[in-house]
């Protein structure tokens, strides 16, 4: 392992110490207190607005249903694919619990967060509306505290590289399909992955450069359908198997508090890499999520946070869970020699035997190109507020070329690298909005007596 590879795996480590398990943490529970789960009565009321129900033609550039839809883009990825195997691979069945525990605070996190993302807008350099943490801190917080600001931005522009995604999806063409059939030699993988990377790059330059639009208008199409598709041959492997569900759902349980599966008893490290791979998978405390919603048409800024909030639910709650439970109804997650996305293609080809890595190569393929749009758009949008619209472009050049240098590098040093990046997203995404919440209930109770008045 070179130095600057051990050097990144340093840093995400570093970076997800205790302290920020306590701020995202614990930032959740108060959430859920302050709110007193008001939020999650209204799970009916948050699909009607989903449904355009209560489109209010408000400033914004995208409706309720493509902000969620981009920002599922982003969440719904290889976090779910190859995180999932890595959280199992190095916590044990008992990571999986964790993130739930994460999911469920996340409902109520991206509540608070993106619903000041609409509520503290500001005025990009080219006097276009925007949201996002940076504005919510300058906008709500005062001018005074632009440095947590642009110390989110710089983050941002990191933590939105596209490397993981990248690095996963080339793995798995690089194994699953052309190693084995024999097309390539593996002493070859350097000369595949850059030219895989080139192509891919080449791919995504040619939808980034339209701009929000056209990549809102491409993940409105693209998440419903590949999420679809994920969920419908999971659940074809979990139902065929439906007996032994139980078991693995209390393995999970049990193994949270034990840590005995793979962790050796380190309930820490359970905990932590639960944590870690939740925040990744659902993005809730980031700031990304806020990004994405801030830009939703609407005069409510409650609407958005309720419509935000059904992200977690669809991405850790129902789609990680479902791949936890194909890699351990399976067995492959014994063998520590495979990880992240190969573990995962191991699991549905076991489960799914001829099909089952191209149905995931697939949806890998899909997953990793939507989140790698989102990721484009949430870059920018970071570099726009440091160095003006103008020059927001420049990121999407950044983006095509860290494509390719993705498809080049090792995993262990790409998850430290983003994983660091998001750990630190979240200080100052998290600190402003616990500053704020009381704000975002003043609002909250306003709303909701007027839906309840209603006719």
């Amino acid at each position: 392992m070179s130095d600057i590879e051990s050097l990144l795996i340093a840093f995400g480590d570093v970076a997800w110490g205790p302290w920020l398990l306590v701020l995202l943490l614990g930032g959740g529970i108060y959430f859920i207190i302050l709110s007193r789960f008001i939020p999650f009565r209204y799970l009916g009321h948050s699909l009607a607005l989903l449904s355009g129900k209560y489109e209010d033609g408000g400033p914004g550039e995208i409706t309720h249903f493509q902000a969620l839809s981009s920002a599922l883009a982003g969440t719904i990825g290889m976090g779910n694919i190859a995180g999932v195997a890595v959280a199992i691979t190095i916590g044990g069945p008992g990571a999986i619990f964790w993130m739930w525990m994460t999911a469920v605070l996340g409902i109520t996190t991206k509540f608070f967060t993106c619903t000041l993302a609409v509520m503290y807008r500001g005025k990009d350099s080219a006097g276009e509306l925007q949201g996002g943490p940076m504005y919510v801190i300058v906008e709500g917080l005062g001018p005074k505290f632009r440095p947590l600001a642009t110390f989110f931005c710089l983050a941002g522009m990191i933590g939105c590289l596209p490397l993981f995604q990248t690095n996963q999806l080339v793995q798995t063409i690089r194994e699953v399909i052309f190693i084995e059939q024999g097309w390539i030699d593996p002493s070859q993988a350097t000369e595949f992955n850059l030219i895989t990377g080139i192509l891919l790059a080449t791919l995504v330059a040619a939808i980034i450069f339209g701009g929000l639009h056209r990549i809102a208008a491409v993940a409105a199409r693209l998440v419903p359908t590949m999420t679809l598709l994920y969920i419908g041959f999971a659940a074809y492997v979990i139902l065929t198997n439906f007996g032994e569900v139980p078991f693995y759902l209390a393995l999970i349980v049990e193994d949270a508090f034990t840590g005995m599966a793979v962790a050796g008893g380190a309930i820490g490290t359970v905990i932590a890499t639960g944590v870690r791979r939740g925040a990744f998978s659902n993005e809730a405390g980031m700031g990304t999520e806020a990004m994405a919603h801030g830009a939703a048409k609407t005069n409510e800024p409650v609407r958005e946070g309720l419509v935000a909030m059904l992200g977690p639910i669809i991405d850790t709650l129902i789609i990680c869970t479902a791949t936890a439970l194909i890699i351990l109804m399976t067995g492959v997650w014994h063998d520590q020699s495979a990880n992240g996305v190969t573990l995962t293609s191991q699991a549905f080809e076991a489960a799914m035997p001829g099909i089952g890595r191209y149905v995931l190569i697939t949806c890998v393929f899909f997953f990793s190109v939507s989140t790698m749009l989102s990721y484009s758009y949430y870059g920018s949008k970071c570099l726009s507020f440091l160095v003006g619209a103008h020059r927001k472009h420049y990121y999407n050049y950044v983006i095509v070329v860290m494509i390719v240098v993705g498809s080049l590098l090792s995993l262990d040093a790409m998850v430290g690298l983003v994983d660091g990046a998001f750990a630190l997203m979240a200080i100052p995404t998290m600190v402003s909005t616990i500053l704020l919440a009381p704000r975002v209930m003043t609002a909250a109770r306003e709303y909701f007596v007027k839906l309840e008045k209603a006719p």
